[in-house]
């Protein structure tokens, strides 16, 4: 199996932990939330091994990426700023780009605010949704689950950091990762966060003990600030994104969905996808897939979904020799 390598890079004023593997095209592997680089376990050697240069980042604030204090720095034009500065540290002119969760959106940021350095997308779990004039997904979707929907809880400044470590970092990963329950995690009036996660915790032949013990040191040495604090920065990037309210993303796309996954469930987003919904916002949208899976699809269905990831890479990279 190919050897998966690690380094750090210089950008946008802070230092990037990257894991990578391979040579040729660039593929950048973006994870979400409660996430790192090791999402991509799966990913990084199958990509290598079929030509490609597989690059897995800690996102800012995760893993072994640098924190900044302030919930104002996690903005959407502060990651794709880390992302433009790592494309740019690897030497290369544009890159595939490739996310889950909230690696999805800084996909499909990084594709709406840089096309010049997108070749193509495919996203895991998160659709592309255009920023509405109404509001951001905190408001619209707050509006209707309320102030237990948990990421209303995780605008309260520590508190939901001292309600997980209260839990322990092993159940409250252990059942985030590998929750199959399709209900929004809303918290009950008169009980916390950290009393309320959703998912049984049953570990798995695709996340073992090990799995979880790699997790729980990550998120230990990390902290859980700087990763909540992209939920705290989801209003300032709602504000600076007015100029792009309703844009299409312009680069090839690909999504995947899992039948068992909580954000296939939320209102309005089967009708959105499967009611061309997605089409029209990304108009070179190749298709889109539903698997078997829960949340973490790319660890769930790895075989699936390195299947379908390197059939799109193939396919755009034989469309654009074309050229």
């Amino acid at each position: 199996m190919t050897a998966i390598t690690h380094r750090f890079v210089k950008t946008n004023g802070i230092n990037m932990h990257i894991a990578e593997a391979g040579s040729g095209p660039t593929v950048l592997l973006l994870h979400g939330f409660p996430d790192f680089w090791y999402s991509w376990r799966y990913q990084l050697p199958a990509l290598a091994e079929a030509g490609f240069h597989a690059v897995a980042p800690d996102i800012r604030g995760f893993g072994e990426t640098d924190a900044p204090l302030e919930a104002e720095e996690y903005t959407a034009f502060d990651i794709v700023g880390d992302l433009v500065g790592l494309i740019n540290a690897l030497g290369v002119e544009n890159v595939f780009v490739v996310g889950h969760d909230w690696g999805a959106e800084h996909a499909w940021s990084l594709a709406l605010f840089r096309p010049d350095k997108v070749l193509g997308v495919v996203t895991l779990s998160v659709p592309y949704s255009p920023r509405q004039e109404k509001g951001s997904s905190l408001k619209i979707i707050g509006e209707r689950l309320g102030e237990g929907w948990y990421m209303k809880q995780f605008q309260k400044p520590g508190y939901a950091e001292s309600e997980f470590r209260r839990v322990g970092l092993p159940a409250f990963l252990k059942k985030t990762i590998l929750s199959s329950s399709t209900k929004p995690w809303v918290v009950p009036e008169g009980r916390k966060l950290g009393d309320a996660m959703i998912g049984t915790g049953e570990l798995t032949s695709w996340f073992t003990e090990q799995d979880l013990n790699c997790y729980v040191q990550a998120f230990e040495r990390s902290g859980l600030t700087g990763p909540i604090n992209i939920y705290r920065a989801i209003e300032k990037t709602w504000k600076l994104e007015a100029p792009y309210t309703k844009a299409k993303i312009q680069v090839p796309g690909f999504f995947i969905a899992g039948s068992r996954d909580i954000v296939w469930h939320v209102p309005g987003m089967r009708t959105f996808v499967e009611g061309g919904g997605l089409k029209y916002f990304v108009p070179k949208l190749r298709g889109y897939v539903v698997l078997d899976s829960g949340h973490f699809i790319q660890q769930e269905k790895s075989d699936e979904v390195n299947r379908l990831l390197l059939n799109f890479l193939q396919q755009e990279q034989q469309q654009q020799s074309k050229l």
